[in-house]
């Protein structure tokens, strides 16, 4: 994010400058992926036009290698735009491909068809076991799943997860106009709340370097005394006050539910404090974040992360990435050793260099070493 001091308030194209989040591009028409080109030398061009003090620094042979150079970011351009345009293509061909599996996985976890060998068990013997035998499908299974994840878990609250074991599935799907995605989350019938399916979407900028421009949530229309977004807390009065009986008001509580509700971008760029553009920064980053976690990572595997075997993968990739940066650690250190030893060679020459100076000036004054100054006895 630019941090300009000579400037009273906070841009807010400069917050949503710092918004940059990773996002794949759907399919591109040819006017579009040209059209994405010219946004990537316009872009380039802007940013070299900030730096044409530096250019007419250059000579004119300099300046004309640089030339070159850019037409050759020009062609790295034009590649780029259709590996995009390609990987778009690929992704929405397997996305097809996903969906019998995700609707195969609906049905078992939701009891809609019972899985080979269930039904021809024999009868049951215990009171535990016909109880057992009752449930359909797999009981918490998306609970589970989302609280498996580390950056989901943060989020579900205790008074959260009643309300989310009437979950039944999570979908995506990619949006065009504007470009971005959107979550669906779909609830069997409960006492919390009304609707049947909760959405958030996702609206990015910048095709070449999606910015997450504003998130939109949903209202939930929760039943009385149900909302576990808000709780009820109840003050004592004040001293001398008339009313001895307790004050009752109502909270914005931490909730998961609350990703539905999510920070507002305001739509105009009128200009807001710096300190309340960080904050607001902020959260959505850490929306986004929450949302392309069960985008990419619970809607894909969400049986791994029921399980727990997601979480071993997790702590794998953590693991390698940490051993990585140990080894340039102990890397850097060695060279800081190396240093200290080479400092230390050099210290033991310039001592010895030093008993031989004071040696020669003892003999120079007859044996009677030479004072040093006051400054230096100091020092």
């Amino acid at each position: 994010m630019r941090n300009d001091n000579h400037q009273d308030g906070f841009n807010l194209s400069d917050l949503r400058a710092g918004l940059a989040l990773p996002q794949t591009l759907p399919a591109m028409s040819e006017e579009d992926r040209v059209g994405l080109v010219n946004a990537l030398k316009d872009k380039l061009q802007s940013l070299a036009g900030k730096h044409t003090d530096v250019l007419e620094t250059l000579s004119a042979a300099v300046r004309k290698r640089v030339e070159v150079l850019r037409e050759i970011q020009n062609q790295h351009d034009e590649l780029e735009a259709k590996f995009f345009e390609e990987r778009a293509v690929l992704e929405a061909k397997y996305q097809k491909l996903y969906e019998p599996l995700y609707t195969k996985r609906y049905e078992i976890v939701n009891g809609v068809v019972e899985v080979d060998g269930i039904k021809n068990e024999s009868s049951v013997e215990t009171l535990a076991e016909d109880k057992a035998s009752e449930e359909k499908g797999v009981p918490d299974f998306w609970l589970t799943a989302l609280k498996t994840n580390e950056v989901l878990a943060e989020e579900i609250q205790e008074r959260d997860e009643e309300a989310l074991k009437y979950l039944k599935d999570i979908k995506w799907c990619r949006i065009d106009n504007p470009k971005g995605f959107k979550l669906e989350f779909f609830f069997n019938s409960n006492p919390y709340f009304k609707n049947s399916v909760l959405t958030k979407t996702y609206h990015m900028i910048d095709e070449h370097e999606p910015i997450l421009e504003k998130a939109i949530g949903t209202d939930i229309e929760w039943f009385p005394g149900k909302c576990v977004t808000q709780k009820i807390v109840k003050k004592k009065p004040k001293k001398g006050s008339k009313n001895a009986k307790p004050i009752t008001k109502t909270e914005d509580c931490e909730s998961f539910f609350n990703f539905f509700n999510p920070p507002e971008v305001p739509d105009d760029d009128a200009d807001i404090d710096e300190e309340t553009a960080e904050q607001l920064q902020s959260q959505m980053e850490l929306d986004y974040d929450i949302g392309s976690t069960i985008r990419d990572k619970i809607i894909p595997h969400a049986v791994s992360w029921f399980t727990g075997e997601a979480v071993q993968d997790d702590d794998a990739e953590i693991e390698d990435d940490e051993d990585g940066e140990d080894e340039e650690d102990e890397d850097e250190d060695e060279d800081e050793d190396d240093e200290d030893e080479d400092d230390e060679d050099e210290d033991e020459e310039e001592n010895g260099k030093s008993k031989k100076k004071s040696a020669t000036r003892q003999k120079k004054s007859g044996g009677e070493q030479v004072d040093r100054p006051a400054e230096c006895k100091q020092q």
